[in-house]
C-alpha cells in the first residue's frame, strides 16, 4: 500500500519514576509494573480510538484522528495512574507517572508506521514535559473545541530541533484542583435538617449534615462508580454546605445537569443542587445517555 499523508494528533506518553522502581523491587517485579503500565495506556489509546503505534522501553507512541480525542486520551492516562498504580514497598509507596507531549499536523502513514514532522515534534514536545504534565503546541490548541482550549494555558516560546523559528508552548491542565467555583453568595444556617438523595441503579446514597460528600467517576474507589466511557476516574463531587447541595465537576469531558426540563453544562466549575433531576457524566442528555444518577433534596 502507497504511504498516506493525512492529519493526525501524535502523543508520545513516556513513564517516570521507573528508574527507582528497579531500584527498591528488583529488575523482574519492576519489568511487570511497567509493562501493567503500558497495558494501561495501551487501553486508554484504543477506548478513545486512537492507535498504538509502538512502544520503545518506557515509552508508547500512538495516534488520534483529532487533537480533541487525543487531549481526552492524555487526561485519562494521568487520571489512571493516579487512581491505579502506587506499589507499596518497605520504603514507602512509589507512584509512577508519566509525561505527556503530543502535536496535531500531517504526517505520513506507512506500513503500520508514522514518519513526519509531526513525529519528531510530538517527540519533542514528551522531552519537555515533567512527570504529570501534557505538553502541546499551538496548532494542535487551535485544533482544540473551546472547552478543551479553556483547559490549556501558554507557558513559554521555546526553540525546537529542526525549526529555524521558536514554537509556543503550552500546557494542558488534567488536575481535579483546577475548578473554578461560581459565586454563591453568603448562605445562611439551615432552619432545616437537609438531604441530597442519589440513586445510581441499585447504588443509593444520602447526602445531610453527616456525610457531606460523595465523588462520582469510572474509578473503583468512588463512592458511586459509573460505568460510562467518558467519565473520568474521579469525575465529579457532590458537597453539603450549611444546608445546601452543590455539584462540582473535576473531569475532562464536563457533567450534564437535567433539572426542570433545562440541560446546564459545567466544566471545571460548579452549581447548586436543587429540586430533583439526573446527572451525566461526559455524555449530553440529547444523546440518551444510559449511565445516570438520580437526585432529589429535601429539607
Amino acid at each position: 500500500m502507497a504511504p498516506k499523508k493525512t492529519q493526525l494528533t501524535i502523543l508520545f506518553a513516556d513513564i517516570s519514576g521507573s528508574t527507582r522502581l528497579y531500584e527498591v523491587l528488583g529488575d523482574a517485579p519492576a519489568r511487570a509494573k511497567v509493562a501493567s503500565c503500558l497495558q494501561m495506556l495501551t487501553e486508554v489509546t484504543g477506548r478513545h480510538g486512537g492507535t498504538v503505534i509502538k512502544t520503545i522501553g518506557d515509552e508508547i507512541m500512538c495516534t488520534f484522528p483529532t487533537a480533541a480525542v487525543a487531549v481526552a486520551a492524555a487526561c485519562d492516562m494521568h487520571e489512571m495512574l493516579e487512581d491505579d498504580i502506587t506499589e507499596q514497598t518497605a520504603a514507602g509507596p512509589i507512584s509512577l507517572t508519566i509525561r505527556v507531549g503530543l502535536h496535531h499536523g500531517p504526517a505520513i502513514l506507512d506500513a503500520g508506521d508514522v514518519f513526519g514532522d509531526a513525529v519528531n515534534v510530538a517527540a519533542r514536545m514528551a522531552s519537555m514535559a515533567k512527570a504529570g504534565q501534557i505538553i502541546t503546541t499551538q496548532s494542535t490548541i487551535e485544533a482544540l473545541p473551546p472547552i478543551l482550549k479553556a483547559s490549556s494555558r501558554f507557558i513559554d516560546r521555546a526553540p525546537v530541533k529542526g525549526k529555524k523559528e521558536t514554537m509556543d508552548i503550552f500546557e494542558v491542565l488534567w488536575q481535579q484542583e483546577d475548578i473554578t467555583r461560581m459565586s454563591t453568595g453568603v448562605i445562611p444556617e439551615p432552619a432545616d435538617r437537609a438531604e441530597l438523595q442519589l440513586r445510581y441503579h441499585d447504588v443509593n446514597l444520602t447526602l445531610d449534615a453527616d456525610r457531606t460528600q460523595v465523588v462520582m467517576g469510572r474509578s473503583k474507589s468512588a463512592d458511586i462508580a459509573i460505568a460510562e466511557a467518558l467519565a473520568s476516574r474521579q469525575h465529579v463531587r457532590v458537597e453539603h454546605r450549611r444546608g445546601k447541595f452543590f455539584i462540582i465537576d473535576q473531569s475532562t469531558n464536563g457533567t450534564y445537569v437535567l433539572s426542570d426540563g433545562n440541560e446546564a453544562f459545567l466544566r471545571r466549575e460548579e452549581m447548586p443542587l436543587s429540586g430533583s433531576g439526573k446527572i451525566s457524566l461526559g455524555r449530553s442528555f440529547s444523546e440518551n445517555p444510559q449511565e445516570v444518577v438520580h437526585f432529589r433534596t429535601e429539607g
